[in-house]
Parts: C-alpha cells; structure tokens; sequence
C-alpha cells in the first residue's frame, strides 16, 4: 500500500475513534441538538428522522415529535432506536443505541420543560409553555442509552500516512 507522505497531506485527517463512558458521553453532547433518529418501520427497514434533540445530565436523550409521526408510532412498536449524535456534518459523531418511549401529553410537560431547558435556557412563563405543549398536542421521545460509541471522526486510516 502507497503511503501518503505528511506534506500531501493537506487538510486530510486521519480517521479517530475515541471510546467513552456515560459521563464523556453526555460532555461530547452537551450543546449538539442535531441528530438522526433511526427507527424500525413496520417491514423491518429503518426510518430515518432528522430531529432535535438534547442527551440530559441523567444520560436520557428526550426529542420532541407529535404522536402521529412514524418515529412516534414506530417506537410505540418496536422500542430498538439508535440516535446519531453529531454537530457540523464533517465533524466528529457516536451512534447512541437504546430503547425508547413516547410520553403523551400531559405526561410529558416536565420532560418538555427538561428538553427546552437544555436547548434554550430558561422559559419567562413555565405554565405558559406547559400550556403550548399541549394545545399543540405534541408528545416526546425518551430514549434510554443501553450502549454507545465510539466518538467517531472521518478520515484516512493512520496507516496510510508515512509517519503515522
């Protein structure tokens, strides 16, 4: 195999996989929202969701939907999902599998509270957004990590370069 010599290397990078517990998990979230939801489609196929979400302090992933979505029905069906946690699209990401749920309003006002929260900061009136949730009938996604990772980034294997 033909090495790449470090001063062609331009912006090539070199492909990083850094394994990670629960803690360095949640820290390599905090601030991402942009996320893929993969859930399993009646046939057995995947259906793919581009979705906001945020991963708690607790380890939770919470992402908002309506109950009449195919995540939502999906998920209240088969509850094997796995989330795609990334940033910038060439940027590093980890691969998030766990079980879902689908919490309904009212049930679900504090966990919206938790989502908008961690996305937004602080509501002026709680019981105002509380409120909104449920006229907007909107129900949200819980997903419990039962295993993850590595952080992944793209790039060349490091065999490839003449001083890797």
């Amino acid at each position: 195999m033909k090495k790449i010599p470090r001063s062609d290397r331009r912006a090539q990078s070199i492909a990083t996989n850094t394994s990670v517990d629960l803690l360095g998990l949640i820290e390599f979230a905090r601030g991402r929202h942009q996320f893929v939801l993969a859930t399993t489609r009646r046939d057995g196929r995947p259906q793919l969701s581009l979705v906001t979400g945020v991963l708690t302090d607790d380890g939770q992933i919470l992402i908002s939907t309506y109950p009449q979505r195919a995540k939502a029905a999906n998920i209240r069906r088969n509850p094997a999902v796995s989330v795609l946690i990334m940033g910038e699209f060439d940027g590093a990401w980890v691969q998030v599998d766990g079980d879902g749920t689908v919490d309904d309003m009212p049930g679900a006002a504090d966990g919206f509270v938790e989502y908008f929260q961690a996305i937004s900061g602080e509501h002026s009136d709680w019981d105002e957004y509380r409120q909104a949730m449920a006229d907007q009938g909107k129900s949200l996604i819980r997903v419990h990590p039962t295993r993850w990772g590595p952080i992944a980034t793209g790039g060349f294997p490091p065999e490839l370069f003449e001083d890797a």
